[in-house]
């Protein structure tokens, strides 16, 4: 049986052969805080990739070799330190195929940027790194990089083969054991981490791997489980920022600076006490007072000693707190900015059009569907209670059949999905229903409100429902009604957006991907080098979801509706996933706002102006041309990609256990046997990790960040007719819409939150970019690359072209906000809080 690579079992004489030459390299180390820089007993030693070792079967290895100097230096905004190495091989040693590094630090790991070799004739070789090494007495094996060229599996050289699976071998692990910080393991895991059993008031459903709570998987932490149920997975700490998960996924050290003093704001909002934020009352008095309070004066960063402690025993490693700490010190306190949505109108947000509009240009315009049947039809075969009377007269001289047969009636379903758990929702001192909204297409490509239903179930057992219908009104207490109903409709879709479109459909669903990935995929392979990019800080970013945001007690329960509940639901609603479903064009098709046609793009939106579909179908199909470019210059034949090891035991991977809770659906995936399915599905993978997240995330701010446009639960429930609600509602509207909306503390924790995800980091890599040039050796693929980029940048050059169009009323809306989340930003200049911009990965 072959030995996993392990540099130990070689000698390791720093002798050189008598024929010596020597290969002059640099070493560019990241700078980290509270971390020790590599010395010079961190060695590094290369692999021959062409000339073979016959005992060991693996190319020649050379003698260690010491870093030398140490300048500290710049690479882009990243502190550095350069060091020199030189190597002394046989001449007859051939081309370096790969590096191995050992890290001589007693304790201190190091963040290794690149390798970078000198050879005879101005020639270079590149190992692209950006890994941390951990020490070698706690790894006993050496960090092994590969050189920047790609092999499918059947035409790598000899000399690299035996490294090649070895390599792969030792990242898949064999499942057992507690994981060390320092382990490069990947292995799946359901989500048992989100719960404890121990306390009454935070179990949770372990979701993943059974028929009543399917879920995509994530990468296996392997901590304790000790918990009395033997299968929820031990967390120390309620908010825990320093965890584990495989070096290679964790932030760079610029990028958890930033996340950490971006963060600050949202965790110390979220350990403070409750009460401080009560001492002014916890429900705001006018709408005045809101934008007084949350944008005009300083937020509190409140980090007195208390605060600290309660962080410091959050975070069990002192050198994390010690990064907190300097953040939270530099950060000055600092008001909320204003949102898109009221900056030029305070008011044009409670416009029926802006609310339609938000529909197809907002935070998520993923939802909205075409009417199919009138009335509306549960899955259950149940009819809704909307009927024609009472929007016929809404349609001007068009007749419900006419409107349907000209494709002019949408909806807004947040029904059935709810109904079966609004009993349990509603007993946790929220007041939600399960809605309907259905739109008419005006003749002026903007969608008219026609009618709201709002619905719960019944009193008794069963599933009959009680449900109460409202028309549009702009005055006198049907306008009020009609306002919020509107912001019941809101209140469902921030739900659904932030649970369902956000985390379920990108971060959840891409994670099984990059864990086939790296167990399955050389990183010397074609598809592995194609997707990287793809896959950066995404772990990482979900690792901290779990243990912040989506956790029991955490801050989506206690900010959105659904509450302990919210995992459970979005499981319900991942049962009828389907990957082939994700591509824009069949998730169009699907929803019934297009259709295919012979037009160019294959498709005809139904709603011309329709800004995510618009932009988003011009993103899309330059991703898909240059991945169709890319796998035609690795693939000549189908007979290639069927017959690729490596990529069919991705897919294999993927769609049994990653995803293995959608395998019995045949048609959730594409057989992996052809050049085109194999680039329809890395299309459709990249389009959801760059351009469907950007959509639904990086909008945010924008628009929920005024929290009566989009609110994140009710507090009461429509007032019926006669009762005292309605007198309070008659008496004081504005009074009773902010009873109804969340309060003082849980809008500033949303706000927050949203804040923070809203953002662009510094270090964002935005579609079409590569962090490096070095990405590869390939001038071919650069020049693909450089086409890719040529077509975004036309594809910007569209946008804001239709932007400045003022036919296209959708592009701006009455609160004249323009659609620029589908900008790429090719030159990457958009940072901060700009709502423009697709960085390639699910990177916050």
């Amino acid at each position: 049986m072959q030995m996993p690579f392990c540099p130990k079992l070689w000698d390791r004489s720093p002798v050189p052969p008598a024929n010596a030459i020597a290969v002059n390299g640099t070493v560019v180390v990241a700078n980290t805080f509270g971390l020790s820089a590599p010395g010079k007993s961190t060695t590094l030693r290369l692999f021959s990739g062409t000339q073979i070792d016959h005992e060991t079967g693996k190319g020649k290895l050379s003698p260690e070799a010491p870093l030398r100097g140490g300048k500290k230096s710049k690479h882009g905004k990243t502190s550095t330190t350069t060091y020199h190495v030189t190597f002394l091989v046989d001449a007859d040693f051939g081309t370096p195929g790969a590096v191995s590094v050992r890290n001589g630090n007693r304790a201190d790991q190091f963040f290794l940027r690149h390798v970078r070799l000198e050879l005879a004739e101005d020639r270079s070789i590149h190992f692209e790194c950006n890994s941390w090494v951990y020490p070698y007495k706690k790894t006993a094996s050496d960090r092994l990089f590969f050189i920047n060229s790609s092999y499918l599996p059947s035409k790598t050289p000899e000399a690299l083969v035996l490294l090649r699976d070895e390599e792969l071998r030792s990242l898949r692990g064999d499942g057992k054991g507690e994981r060390k910080d320092w382990e490069r393991i990947y292995d799946y895991d359901r989500y048992n981490d989100l719960g404890n059993p121990d306390n009454p008031e935070h179990v949770r459903p372990v979701v993943g791997g059974t028929r009543t709570h399917p879920y995509p998987r994530r990468c296996r932490t392997g901590r304790a489980i000790s918990n009395t149920d033997g299968v929820t997975e031990t967390r120390k700490h309620m908010i825990n920022l320093d965890f584990y998960i495989p070096p290679d996924e964790r932030f760079s050290p610029g990028k958890l600076a930033e996340v950490l003093k971006l963060g600050v704001q949202a965790v110390t909002h979220f350990v403070i006490p409750e009460a401080r934020t009560l001492i002014h009352g916890n429900d705001f008095k006018s709408m005045e007072q809101l934008r007084k309070d949350l944008y005009s004066r300083p937020v509190q960063p409140a980090v007195d000693g208390e605060v600290m402690e309660k962080l410091k025993s959050s975070v069990p490693s002192h050198k994390t707190y010690k990064q907190v700490a300097k953040a939270v010190k530099e950060e000055h306190p600092a008001k909320f900015p204003i949102p898109q949505v009221i900056q030029q109108d305070p008011e044009a947000w409670r416009s029926d059009e802006e609310f339609a509009r938000e529909m197809l240009a907002g935070l998520n315009p993923v939802a909205i569907k075409r009417l199919q049947t009138f009335p509306p039809v549960s899955s259950g075969g149940k009819k809704s209670s909307i009927t024609a009377e009472h929007i016929k007269s809404q349609l001007g001289d068009v007749t419900i059949e006419m409107a349907m047969h000209q494709k002019r009636l949408y909806i807004l379903d947040h029904h059935d999905y709810l109904m079966p758990y609004l009993r349990r929702i509603n007993t946790l001192g929220v007041c939600i229903y399960a809605s309907r909204t259905l739109l008419f297409l005006k003749a002026d490509g903007t969608l008219k409100p026609v009618v709201i239903e709002l619905s719960l179930p019944s009193d008794g057992e069963g599933d009959t429902e009680l449900s109460r219908v409202f028309l549009p009104a702009s005055h006198g207490t049907e306008g009020h009604l009609w306002q919020l109903s509107k912001a019941h409709v809101s209140v469902n879709d921030s739900g659904y957006h932030q649970l369902i479109s956000h985390w379920l459909f990108t971060h959840a669903a891409v994670e099984p991907f990059i864990i086939a990935t790296r167990r399955q995929l050389s990183a010397m392979h074609p598809i592995h080098k194609l997707l990287e990019p793809h896959f950066k800080d995404t772990m990482q970013i979900n690792t901290l979801a779990r243990s912040i945001l989506l956790n029991a007690g955490g801050i989506l329960e206690r900010t959105m509706y659904p509450g302990k509940y919210a995992v459970e639901m979005s499981s319900a609603i991942y049962g009828d996933w389907r990957f082939t479903e994700q591509s824009l064009p069949n998730d169009l098709l699907k929803r019934g706002v297009a259709s295919s046609s012979n037009e160019p793009g294959g498709l005809t939106l139904h709603i011309e102006d329709y800004p995510y579909a618009v932009d988003g179908l011009e993103v899309w199909h330059a991703i898909d041309g240059w991945v169709r470019s890319y796998c035609a210059h690795f693939y000549h034949g189908d007979k290639e990609v069927d017959g690729d090891a490596e990529l069919q035991a991705w897919w294999h991977d993927v769609r049994t256990v990653g995803h293995g809770d959608r395998q019995g659906d045949q048609a959730c995936w594409l057989a992996l046997d052809t050049v085109d399915h194999l680039a329809q599905t890395l299309s459709t993978l990249i389009w959801i990790a760059s351009a469907l997240h950007a959509a639904v995330n990086f909008g945010q701010y924008a628009y929920a960040g005024f929290p009566p446009n989009r609110p994140t639960r009710c507090r009461r429930f429509v007032p019926l007719p006669g009762s005292p609600e309605m007198t309070q509602l008659e008496a004081d509207p504005e009074k009773f819409f902010l009873e109804m909306v969340p309060d003082r503390f849980t809008a500033t924790l949303g706000l927050a939150l949203i804040e923070v995800l809203s953002n662009h980091t510094s270090d964002e890599v935005y579609l079409g970019q590569r962090a490096t040039s070095t990405w590869t050796d390939d001038g071919q693929l650069l020049r693909l690359l450089d086409r890719f980029r040529e077509d975004l940048r036309r594809v910007e050059k569209r946008v804001e072209e239709r932007n400045k169009d003022q036919r296209l009323k959708n592009r701006r809306g009455p609160a004249k906000v323009p659609y620029t989340l589908l900008f790429p930003d090719v030159a990457g200049q958009e940072k901060g809080l700009t709502g423009k911009g697709i960085p390639n990965s699910v990177s916050i």
